[in-house]
């Protein structure tokens, strides 16, 4: 008699048992789709809001990149004297000015990208550096033309490193 009673306990209580733990699986999904639609409008809304300032660090390099291309740049700053070392170090200085300027920009950039635009900008004092080792510069006017020379053959570090920002500006959308 106890176990018919048992039996009977048991097949009263297993279909509830059965419909609890289906109903709390289903509770359980519900409440992880649901977190999950939170976090993606949450992040949605925080991308919305973060896309100017990320455009607004993209064109602040932009103009970092321009303003380090050595061509503008020896045209914009002119020599102060006929010293060639100390136009070197003044023409280094200003584009190390000009990049701690911008360092802050680096945390709205891919690590990729902000790794070519430090590239560009060593590339381009070592071109400046070079340039003023050759033998046949001895004055400021000549290291502006040799290294202006050499820039017609090829692309300056910063125009490539434009390039590149571009691509990755392209990808925002």
């Amino acid at each position: 008699m106890e176990t018919a009673k048992m039996l009977e306990i048991i097949s009263y209580s297993l279909p509830s048992i059965i419909t609890g733990a289906v109903a709390f699986y289903f509770f359980s999904l519900h409440t992880k789709n649901e977190e999950g639609r939170r976090r993606y409008l949450l992040n949605k809304e925080a991308q919305k809001d973060a896309l100017p300032i990320r455009l607004q660090a993209f064109e602040r390099m932009t103009l970092f990149l321009e303003r380090i291309n050595p061509t503008k740049l020896l045209i914009r700053i002119t020599p102060l004297s006929e010293d060639k070392n100390e136009y070197e170090n003044y023409v280094i200085a200003q584009i190390e000015q000009e990049f701690e300027h911008n360092l802050t920009q680096q945390i709205y950039l891919s690590d990729e990208c902000w790794t070519i635009i430090i590239t560009a900008k060593n590339a381009t004092i070592q071109m400046i550096r070079k340039a003023n080792m050759s033998e046949t510069v001895d004055s400021a006017n000549k290291l502006r033309e040799m290294i202006l020379n050499d820039l017609m053959d090829k692309q300056s570090p910063s125009n490539a490193a434009l390039s590149y920002l571009k691509s990755e500006i392209s990808q925002l959308w």
